[in-house]
């Protein structure tokens, strides 16, 4: 069994990234910028933004971050997100989601402009991933494909089994595995809460990608030897003996699945870092679009 180490990979990725906008600056080329939106205080979100400012000064990026009251208006928020459609300096930019309940996600996400959408969000960025054209991937399934291709896992050919099917990874990367590419050219098998019988199917996959939001929801007798297991779950549970009294559970019983398979991420430090990673791979290749 080998253990997927998507901190180390993210890092190393970082690192690649940095050494390009290096060579740019000193060619008298701009750094990337990214902005980011934060509406309200939310802990995870304030965690998660903080992570990325983190990530874009390793890779030598200017960042930007915009707060507002999560009693802003949607009209208000939605001129904000021109103001950055219409800035030459912003490359990139995200709204950082979950947006209070008053304010229409889809709407906020259709607004922002296609070519600055580094969240692969935009049905364009969505409807031209689906056809195979260049586009920015959302950044959690072009995490996944990076690790698949990083530890040379090969997908040609393979029984690729997603649990789960929502708009941010379980499609998307349903759509990358199926793809003709390198990582890709895998049959794809998507379950959600209305496919009968989960397991008769997950027994038949050379990998699997769990993504459906149920801590240790894979069970070691769901899971054929030999098989690459990607974890995409992320979910608090409480747990007195930690200092935050919680820890992050995935959606695989890692203990008792991890002897049986061939690859496996772990909870934390798998996919997790490499999402991060992957929005500033998109940024960069929003500033090289310019160039």
């Amino acid at each position: 069994m080998t253990l997927i180490d998507g901190k180390k990979t993210a890092n190393d990725i970082k690192l690649e990234i940095a050494q390009e906008v290096k060579e740019m600056v000193a060619r008298g080329e701009r750094a990337p910028h990214l902005a980011a939106i934060l509406v309200g205080h939310d802990g995870g979100s304030e965690t998660y933004v903080a992570n990325k400012v983190k990530a874009c000064e390793v890779c030598g990026f200017k960042s930007s971050l915009l707060r507002f009251d999560e009693n802003i208006t949607e009209e208000e928020l939605l001129a904000e997100i021109k103001k950055l459609n219409d800035d030459e300096s912003v490359d990139g930019f995200i709204v950082q989601l979950p947006l209070p309940r008053h304010i229409d996600e889809q709407r906020v996400t259709e607004a922002i402009d296609p070519d600055k959408d580094v969240d692969g969000f935009h049905p364009v960025n969505v409807g031209r991933m689906s056809i195979g054209l260049p586009c920015f991937k959302s950044a959690t399934p072009s995490g996944i494909i990076d690790l698949l291709e990083r530890y040379d896992i090969e997908t040609r050919g393979k029984h690729a089994v997603v649990i789960g099917r929502s708009n941010i990874v379980g499609k998307p990367v349903a759509t990358l595995l199926m793809q003709k590419a390198k990582p890709g050219n895998c049959t794809v098998t998507v379950c959600h809460s209305a496919t009968p019988d989960i397991k008769q199917l997950t027994l038949q996959a050379d990998i699997i990608i769990a993504a459906l939001g149920k801590p240790e929801f894979l069970k070691e007798d769901m899971v054929k030897e030999g098989a690459v297991v990607i974890d995409v779950g992320t979910t608090r549970v409480p747990d007195a003996s930690r200092k935050r009294g919680f820890r992050l559970c995935g959606d695989v019983d890692f203990e008792n699945v991890a002897p049986k398979c061939s690859y496996i991420t772990p909870v934390p430090g798998g996919v997790g870092p490499m999402t991060i990673c992957s929005l500033m791979k998109n940024t960069l290749q929003a500033r090289k679009s310019k160039s």
